[in-house]
């Protein structure tokens, strides 16, 4: 979880979330090849976890309001660095 133990979000947690969000929409705006195999065809799942990084990294570093439940969980900054981390694993095993 990204908070610290007075209870307030880390703005440390929170930072790097949002570059790597805002890093994960201009590098698949700019290069969408990044979520291809090593011979030229589309990896949906690579492709998923990427925008579900992208999109966790913004929600929880602009601090978009998700008070409870599974939605929260989804868009955290955990979820954000274990999507990369798998697309990165999937991409890497091509």
């Amino acid at each position: 979880m990204d908070l610290n133990a007075s209870g307030r979000p880390d703005p440390g947690a929170r930072l790097l979330s949002l570059v790597t969000g805002a890093l994960l929409a201009v590098l698949l705006v700019a290069r969408p090849d990044i979520a291809l195999d090593r011979w030229g065809v589309a990896d949906p799942l690579a492709a998923l976890w990427l925008l579900w990084s992208m999109l966790a990294g913004l929600a929880s570093g602009t601090g978009w309001p998700l008070r409870r439940g599974a939605l929260r969980q989804l868009l955290s900054s955990e979820a954000c660095l274990i999507t990369l981390v798998l697309a990165f694993l999937r991409l890497a095993t091509h």
